[in-house]
């Protein structure tokens, strides 16, 4: 399922699309230091912008576009998806999905903990990529990304997603409130929480939970790359680690994908 580079992971269900390139990249092989080591993507971050700018080069080189044309979104963890055919104008748009049919226009989804989709129809060659966080998740933005999907010809039953690395459910201990919120819009989502043993407080399943949204969506093929961002501090960058590390910020890394 997972093919692991230098610095991302590749899913075997997208390399088998042709014409079609993606990374979900990690935060190893970029230039940034201390707690932004290295390859920080987030515009959004107190990195240096220069090392942030050179990381998303070596990004775009990886996926084989040029800078200018790897896009990614001022997240706002919305149910928001735009359909793109062009690098931006000035500052990026705000929202959490992006959809193209463009070739040779990158587009990717910044998290540290969030849960990263790509998705693609091969045979109408259509690609998306979602930031989906509980908000996004619980309020709509795999169905929005979807819905994009369809207005340019794709269809779900023939589209792959692919969940990226996400903070994983023994590592997202949620409060009581939460659960309550959650519940009160969702109800059928209680079997996404669990109470630990030991500190007795709940947990949530961002990425079965994600999954259950595409699968509900009627995507064709739904996979998980099974990866924590907050157990893996060699590879991936984490919110939730650097809150309990008492980090003044932290890193993003980035999925991208890309018709060639």
């Amino acid at each position: 399922m997972v093919t692991p580079d230098r610095a991302m992971f590749c899913a075997s269900t997208i390399e088998s699309c042709d014409g079609i390139r993606h990374g979900f990249f990690t935060r190893q092989g970029g230039v940034s230091k201390g707690i932004y080591g290295s390859l920080n993507c987030g515009l959004g971050s107190r990195d240096d912008a220069e090392n942030v700018r050179q990381n998303r080069i070596l990004v775009a080189e990886t996926l084989g576009v040029v800078p200018e044309r790897l896009l990614t979104l001022y997240q706002i963890h919305s149910a928001t998806a735009l359909i793109v055919d062009k690098p931006w104008n000035g500052d990026a748009a705000e929202a959490d999905a992006l959809v193209t049919r463009t070739p040779g226009l990158a587009i990717g989804a910044l998290t540290a903990d969030c849960a990263p989709v790509l998705f693609c129809d091969p045979e109408a060659r259509v690609i998306a990529t979602a930031h989906a966080g509980w908000r996004g998740a619980l309020f709509g933005v795999v169905e929005a990304t979807v819905a994009s999907m369809e207005q340019l010809g794709a269809k779900p039953e023939r589209m792959v997603a692919v969940i990226g690395p996400t903070i994983s459910q023994r590592a997202y201990e949620v409060g009581t409130d939460y659960v309550e919120r959650f519940l009160a819009e969702e109800p059928s989502s209680a079997p996404f929480f669990m109470t630990d043993d030991s500190s007795g407080e709940p947990h949530f399943d961002l990425a079965g939970y994600v999954a259950e949204r595409l699968a509900r969506a009627g995507i064709g093929a739904v996979s998980d790359l099974g990866l924590c961002t907050y157990c893996d501090e060699t590879r991936l960058f984490s919110y939730r680690r650097s809150q309990h590390h008492g980090e003044e910020d932290y890193g993003r890394q980035i999925s991208a994908i890309v018709l060639a």
